[in-house]
């Protein structure tokens, strides 16, 4: 499956590998967003949202108004592109300068994943991105009936749903609605296909290494196999997110918890793999202008509360992770932990 071999790059570190089981997460906040589409109930949404944010750092969705259909158009669309031959998927292989189509060589923290993967971005960015020699241009298959359509469509429905979450968060921040809205005028968000085939060392591997989402908000569909951990804050132990049929599960990014001035924390997640199952996931990476400042939003600063990060461009801190992500590095991708300010008394 994809062409995945067991072999030392998947190894990971003794102290970061999968434990034989892992225990199913308690307690996950799960928000009925069927109110919002009604019209009504939406300061108490904001409250749960916030609430969320700040003790979890992701939560999960239903009555969310995505159709089931444009959901499962996606998902059959992603099962047969991964169903192609290998030279059907290699002809819309990815390369450095052209980072979106299809590889199965991912590294996060310079480890590579078990899995094989898909991005396509929803329209292309609007300046070039850092040093200007990254090419934004989707590599579609021809070999899968209906894959362009299918994905265009599902995108419409991720990025509405999108915009609905960023107005919840503003105003669980006691923020105006669109207070974040203009970040994304020109957007990086990208749609990534995930396939995780059955693993046979996951005691050893890693779907996905253990990482924090550099972005706004993720947006994810997942298939009923499960395998996404959470590092729970009470105790620091993995648990495994079960899945929620007609559900997403949404991912409070590393962006959010700059503007939110560390009032709101993105989680650290991983993705197990199993010997016996493969596994399908879709996340949405809702990502502002790469011409972005990330900084502490002012009305969330004061003399009581300072800026915790010192401002840094998103366009070329999210062109770094992309090549971290792409090849091996020598050293320690670039983390928001980088741009910290020291506070001290």
């Amino acid at each position: 499956m994809g062409g995945l071999s067991m072999n030392e790059a998947f190894v990971q570190a003794p102290e970061h590998r999968p434990k034989p089981t892992v225990v199913e997460a308690s307690g996950i906040p799960v928000i009925d967003l069927s109110p919002l589409l009604a019209g009504d109930g939406v300061d108490a949404l904001a409250a749960e949202v916030g609430a969320a944010s700040r003790d979890w750092g992701f939560f999960v969705v239903v009555g969310h108004g995505v159709p089931a259909e444009t959901v499962a158009r996606a998902a059959e669309a992603q099962r047969a592109f991964f169903a192609l031959p290998a030279e059907g998927k290699e002809a819309v292989r990815r390369s450095e300068a052209e980072p979106l189509g299809y590889y199965a060589s991912e590294h996060t923290k310079n480890v590579r994943d078990w899995k094989e993967v898909f991005d396509l971005v929803p329209r292309k960015p609007h300046v070039a991105l850092a040093d200007g020699q990254l090419v934004f241009d989707n590599k579609w298959p021809q070999d899968v009936p209906g894959f362009r359509e299918s994905l265009e469509e599902y995108d419409a429905a991720m990025e509405d749903l999108a915009f609905k979450l960023l107005e919840l968060i503003a105003r669980s921040l006691n923020l105006r609605p669109d207070r974040l809205h203009g970040f994304f005028k020109d957007q990086t968000t990208f749609i990534r296909l995930n396939h995780y085939p059955p693993c046979p060392s996951p005691d050893l591997a890693l779907g996905v290494g253990r990482h924090k989402d550099a972005g706004a908000l993720t947006i994810l569909y997942q298939d009923d196999t499960g395998g996404l951990d959470v590092r729970r804050r009470s105790d620091g132990e993995w648990v495994r997110v079960k899945p929620v049929p007609n559900s997403f599960i949404i991912n409070v990014g590393d962006l959010i918890q700059v503007w939110s001035n560390d009032r709101y924390e993105s989680a650290e997640h991983r993705v197990s793999v199993n010997s016996a199952k493969e596994r399908f996931s879709m996340p949405y990476f809702f990502n502002p202008a790469s011409y972005t400042m990330v900084e502490p939003l002012e009305e969330l600063v004061s003399e009581e509360n300072p800026a915790r990060y010192d401002a840094y461009n998103w366009g070329e801190f999210f062109s770094t992770r992309k090549n971290s992500n792409f090849k091996k590095l020598d050293v320690e991708n670039v983390q928001i932990a980088h741009f910290r300010k020291s506070l001290g008394a």
